[in-house]
């Protein structure tokens, strides 16, 4: 352990934490292809409402969509920025 430099030490660590923070992708994926699955039979028992039932589901598929986008920005901020590194 003695070989590890403090530098070494934060870069592993923000890259780990990069990867978890990719976890968050997982959510809204999963979240939107229930939606699409959703709107499309909602469509399919009343097509008259698609317009409605379409315009309400790609509202909640942008809402869902900013959890994996907050993910991605604290991920690329921890393998670029690294703001961890100006405390040594």
């Amino acid at each position: 352990m003695s070989n590890i430099t403090n530098e070494g030490l934060i870069l592993a660590c923000s890259a780990i934490g990069a990867g978890l923070a990719m976890i968050a992708g997982v959510g809204p994926g999963i979240g939107q292809g229930n939606a699409a699955g959703q709107g499309a039979a909602a469509v399919g028992r009343n097509p008259g409402a698609r317009g409605t039932i379409m315009s309400t589901m790609l509202l909640g598929q942008a809402v869902a969509e900013t959890t994996g986008l907050y993910g991605l920005v604290i991920a690329l901020i921890l393998l670029f920025a690294n703001p961890l590194l100006g405390k040594l």
